[in-house]
């Protein structure tokens, strides 16, 4: 289920960034990283030549899933360090995301990317300054 959310996110990410100001330049998926005993999997990458968004992508998601991203971004930049100079932000997308749960990640500085009737949509305000790791 995984794979289709992010199948489905992976081509509404250039406009949805791009209404936020982040221009795009790429969308890679399944980004995967091992370094001796440490690794780590995103997503979605949405990259442009000084900002990345890690994506997680939900069918469900929950307060536990936030975390465990928010532990990924905290590594990120140590275990691909290729985006060392970057502005890093995340975001999480799911097809359920409880109200509850998004505003968990709001206040944790993740962009929060949900159904919007038929489309996908940012669910943040639009005066939402994202976390930068």
């Amino acid at each position: 289920m995984g794979d289709f959310i992010e199948d489905a996110v992976r081509p509404a990410a250039v406009r949805l960034f791009q209404s936020r100001g982040i221009i795009v330049h790429e969308v890679q998926q399944n980004v995967s990283v091992q370094r001796g005993e440490e690794g780590l999997e995103i997503d979605l990458m949405v990259v442009n030549d000084s900002e990345a968004v890690a994506v997680e992508c939900k069918s469900n998601l929950k307060i536990d899933d936030v975390n465990e991203h928010l532990e990924r971004l905290a590594k990120l930049k140590r275990l691909l360090p290729r985006y060392t100079n970057f502005r890093v932000m995340g975001a999480v997308a799911a097809m359920v995301i409880p109200d509850n749960v998004a505003r968990y990640a709001a206040s944790k500085g993740l962009f929060v990317i949900g159904q919007s009737g038929e489309d996908l949509a940012i669910r943040n305000d639009e005066d939402f300054t994202p976390a930068v790791w």
